[in-house]
């Protein structure tokens, strides 16, 4: 079977691989697209420290059930549209023995520490297969990206009281937008560039900041009559941003952090205590915000035409993949399609 491997450094190759067949308690999946995204960007650069090598990428997936194994519920049937959560679970650690799978100390996530879903066929645990009902294996690509933006929705506790400011407005941060809009709080959107922001605006925010052109805490406190953000996510991952979180959050506000920053960040330490923050991390995602994902989908009120770059066949994965990290502000989400 077909797949895509990133060897080295700025490298990406399609390799024949073996045929696959489930086990006890697997599924067979036929793979239809599947989406590139900032960790895959980063590994094909080198700076993915966590990925292994020569990882086969990939785990934002549209697939169809090709083939069951053994001790799979019947709840699951061939030709059925599915995504896939992508994560593990140790089931020992703190995180797991808390209730928080998600966040599980020894995750090893599909494209990054374990091969990923860039192939033609791959066989997964039943546990980890998520029907999508009537959504489409392209847009089912697209769900998983959006939970990790809702999970920092509600790991930031918001209501139709707060103002929310999502800074970075990829498909994360996108995710997030459009759950705070369904839960009634005012977004505000911060980007570079208006490309995003445009996007950003389709998905639900009400204000859009273009932090080239504008200054972002003035423009939060104009909006908010003063008081600042209540709730601010990060999803960059840069020193600036996180900076700029903690600067634009109101009083007693949350911060709630997604962006890996690859260099320290410093901050003026006093703002954490005067404004009595609460600062939290969010990692991944739970079946709840898959949940929560599809049910909006269904709804057709995801724009979704909008998310998608490109779509490319594996021979031509190299190429888009270049294009991406020689514009990255421009490409949006870039599906892989294996039908």
């Amino acid at each position: 079977m077909k797949a895509i491997r990133i060897p080295d450094v700025r490298q990406m190759e399609v390799v024949d691989l073996p045929a696959v067949q489930p086990q006890e308690g697997e599924v067979l999946l036929r793979l239809q697209y599947v989406g590139f995204c900032g960790s895959d960007l980063n590994t094909f650069r080198g700076g993915n420290a966590m990925a292994k090598p020569q990882v086969i990428p990939g785990h934002e997936i549209g697939a169809v059930i090709e083939g069951l194994g053994a001790g799979c519920p019947d709840t699951l049937k061939v030709g059925q549209t599915v995504t896939v959560n992508p994560y593990t679970a140790c089931g020992v650690c703190a995180s797991c023995r808390n209730g928080r799978p998600n966040a599980c100390q020894h995750n090893e996530t599909l494209g990054v520490q374990r091969d990923g879903a860039m192939r033609e066929y791959i066989c997964l645990p039943w546990q980890k297969i998520i029907p999508v009902g009537e959504i489409s294996a392209r847009d089912a690509a697209l769900i998983e990206p959006m939970s990790v933006g809702f999970h920092a929705i509600a790991r930031g506790c918001v209501t139709d009281t707060d103002y929310v400011v999502v800074i970075g407005c990829g498909m994360v941060g996108l995710g997030a937008v459009m759950r705070a809009n369904q839960r009634g709080a005012r977004v505000i959107a911060v980007d570079l560039g208006q490309e995003k922001l445009e996007i950003a605006r389709e998905a639900g925010a009400a204000y859009c900041i273009d932090s080239s052109t504008e200054d972002v805490r003035a423009r939060v406190l104009e909006i908010t009559a003063g008081y600042g953000a209540d709730v601010v996510v990060e999803a960059v991952g840069s020193p600036v941003t996180y900076v700029m979180a903690v600067d634009i959050v109101g009083f007693t506000g949350r911060v709630v952090c997604i962006g890996y920053s690859k260099n320290d960040v410093s901050f003026q330490t006093r703002l954490f205590v005067q404004k009595e923050l609460d600062i939290r991390g969010s990692r991944n995602a739970t079946p709840e915000d898959f949940r929560a994902v599809i049910r909006l989908m269904e709804k057709g009120s995801v724009p979704v035409e909008r998310f998608i770059s490109g779509i490319v066949k594996p021979e031509n994965a190299l190429a888009a993949m270049q294009e991406w990290e020689a514009a990255p502000g421009k490409v949006f989400r870039i599906l892989v399609d294996f039908v």
